[in-house]
């Protein structure tokens, strides 16, 4: 009994006991060498026609699948990409802003036939390990969102030679090749916005003070202010995270400094949408007594009551830039590819009854 199941079942091939099929078996199938296959799956044009035919026919019959890991070693590759985001995961789930730009990477990354690896990174101790781990040569490139000043994983990287991309940059001087929008002139517009609609005591909202897209939104608004000729006033500027939570926080405190204020500019959609809460819950009607712009223009700006005037930014896009840059920056280390310009994509203001 047992001898004759064994001979009713089939050999077992070299690739395990699920008798996945070989590049010997498809060899041996077409009647050709084991290079000529690894050649034909590899896009050779060192192949005649009709070994080529040959071999394509033995793999449709066998059901052979190329082996994708041992051809992107083989070919000094992983053909994988790191998505770093060094951010805890209850902003990265809460906030739109992380899942526009990862649905955009995600599309251009399967566009490119690669594979993604994400990873949060949330302390120091985080950063250097994953450094480490990056160090092994186990992905091809890195993309790094929502990066703070003083995040040293992007000169890591640099310094091992791991080709990265950044979005939204950490200073002026960024030396890493990045994707970022014109924060300077979405919160020029917005501030230019409420100035036109007469408001004249206009408060902000920023983000973290150690994040350079935070900086360059308070850089739009002082210079609307100034080209408006009007004053400057530490006491309207408040700091957030970009967090609804910080929206409330910091909204408490413009009111309790200066309770005769007639506009906001929120630095997130979130941190406008906890402003609005706090407005309302302090008898000011919006837009009426005081007009309210948002940045990001996330299905937040418009599922609040009023919906929010918000300066849009290519969330989307920029995830689908940030690879393209990468790819390039790829094929630049392997002498393959020139440079990629920095990419700094244009922001639109969207009006809405909040302003």
């Amino acid at each position: 009994m047992a001898d004759g199941l064994r001979r009713a079942l089939p050999p077992v091939s070299r690739a395990g006991r699920r008798g996945r099929p070989t590049l010997e078996q498809v060899a041996a199938r077409a009647g050709v060498g084991r290079g000529t296959v690894s050649r034909v799956i590899n896009g050779s044009q060192q192949v005649s026609a009709e070994a080529k035919a040959a071999v394509e026919r033995a793999i449709a019959e066998l059901g052979y699948v190329p082996n994708r890991t041992a051809r992107a070693l083989a070919a000094g590759s992983t053909d994988a990409v790191a998505l770093v985001i060094p951010e805890p995961e209850t902003r990265l789930f809460s906030e739109p802003y992380f899942s526009d730009m990862i649905h955009g990477i995600s599309a251009a990354i399967l566009d490119a036939d690669k594979q993604l690896l994400l990873t949060l990174s949330r302390t120091s101790k985080e950063r250097a390990r994953l450094a480490g781990y990056l160090s092994g040569n186990r992905v091809d490139g890195v993309l790094l969102i929502s990066v703070h000043q003083d995040d040293k994983l992007p000169d890591l990287l640099a310094e091992q030679g791991i080709p990265a991309v950044v979005s939204g940059r950490r200073s002026q001087d960024e030396r890493l090749p990045f994707v970022d929008t014109d924060n300077v002139g979405g919160g020029r517009a917005a501030v230019e916005h409420l100035i036109a609609r007469g408001r004249r005591e206009i408060a902000v909202i920023s983000g973290r003070p150690d994040v350079f897209g935070a900086q360059c939104r308070i850089e739009g608004y002082r210079q609307a202010l100034k080209a408006a000729g009007l004053p400057d006033d530490p006491r309207l500027v408040v700091h957030g995270d970009f967090t609804e939570e910080s929206g409330r926080q910091a909204m408490r405190e413009l009111l309790a400094r200066r309770p005769s204020l007639d506009a906001v500019f929120a630095g997130s959609d979130l941190m406008a949408a906890g402003a609005l809460q706090v407005l309302r819950g302090s008898g000011r009607r919006v837009p009426e007594d005081v007009a309210l712009v948002g940045f990001d223009d996330s299905p937040v700006a418009r599922h609040t009551d009023p919906p929010l005037t918000s300066v849009r930014q290519p969330t989307e896009a920029m995830g689908r830039e940030m690879v393209r840059v990468l790819l390039a920056e790829i094929a630049r280390e392997a002498g393959a590819g020139e440079p990629v310009p920095h990419a700094l994509l244009p922001t639109e203001l969207v009006v809405r009854a909040s302003a």
